[in-house]
């Protein structure tokens, strides 16, 4: 196994530690994670849960979602799709932990669910394949709940120390995941863990090249979201062409996935080819928004 390493402490919802800082990831440590645990947690539909069902449909009226979920056919299958994962309460609890203190994690991680169920559904025909794909959908950000609430909603450019205290939330999410499916080579762990990774090696928690449809597909729902909705450090969002061509200047650098861009892409037509048939501009006429603090590290530090 990978040598994976925490650099923050795991707490669950409560605040109880499962693991310390410096905790290597073992396949005996994840084993013994949740060996102790008397019984598997209880299940919930995510659909059933709260007002998961009537958040989505919320979230679809707003552009460019708007255009991409239009067809009530597509739609449909894709609430028909959703209506069949299931996930742990504790899962379902955490989750929900956003609506209140961060709304953006929450609004997120139902809009990269979605974006995922349309985008496998194009690229995986195997139903039982893309049920699990679908699942790691809602989950891939849970590790944002060991992140304090301060790194994430802060304006201004984090220090060093809150950067890496947010990056941590990949392997956060990996453990929490292990922990309460029980399973730590459950495909839901895996993506919380590698949806930053690139294919290029570029990315974190460590650097290594993900070639992966299914970490893919989170992937490019992960970015595009992100681009185009309204963040704390950020006054104004990437428009949709912006976000689009950023994404296909990713995907022709070899970071991103370009079979799954063009997917995204084809979404975005108004007329909505199949993406086998969609041409993609090398125009660039976007302009990515002013006064972006992603990435950026607070030069006081």
């Amino acid at each position: 196994m990978t040598d994976y390493r925490l650099t923050h402490p795991v707490t669950d919802r409560k605040g109880a530690t499962l693991l310390a800082t410096g905790t290597h990831l073992t396949h005996q440590v994840m084993e013994t994670l949740f060996s102790g645990q008397a019984a598997a947690n209880k299940t919930c539909r995510l659909l059933d849960y709260q007002q998961i069902r009537s958040d989505l449909l919320g979230f679809f009226a707003s552009s460019p979602y708007d255009l991409i979920f239009q067809d009530a056919r597509r739609q449909q299958e894709l609430l028909d799709i959703a209506g069949d994962v299931v996930l742990p309460e504790p899962v379902l609890e955490s989750l929900y932990h956003f609506r209140k203190l961060d709304f953006y994690t929450y609004r997120h991680a139902l809009l990269v669910f979605a974006l995922s169920i349309i985008i496998a559904r194009e690229l995986i025909d195997d139903r039982a394949a893309l049920l699990q794909e679908v699942m790691a959908g809602p989950t891939h950000d849970v590790g944002k709940l060991c992140v304090p609430l301060e790194v994430l909603t802060k304006e201004k450019p984090l220090t060093k120390a809150e950067h890496a205290h947010l990056r941590h939330h990949a392997l956060a999410g990996y453990v929490l995941l292990s922990y309460y499916f029980q399973d730590p080579g459950i495909l839901a762990a895996e993506v919380a863990r590698d949806h930053h990774e690139r294919r290029d090696g570029s990315g974190y928690p460590i650097g290594v090249s993900v070639d992966n449809l299914m970490i893919d597909i989170i992937m490019v729902s992960d970015v595009y979201d992100a681009l185009i909705s309204p963040r704390p450090y950020r006054p104004v969002s990437f428009d949709n062409r912006s976000a689009l061509e950023e994404l296909t200047r990713q995907a022709e650098a070899g970071i991103i996935s370009e079979i799954v861009a063009r997917v995204l892409v084809a979404l975005n037509r108004r007329s909505q080819p199949h993406f086998s048939r969609c041409v993609i501009s090398t125009e660039r006429r976007g302009s990515p928004p002013s006064k972006n603090l992603y990435g950026v590290i607070d030069p006081n530090d």
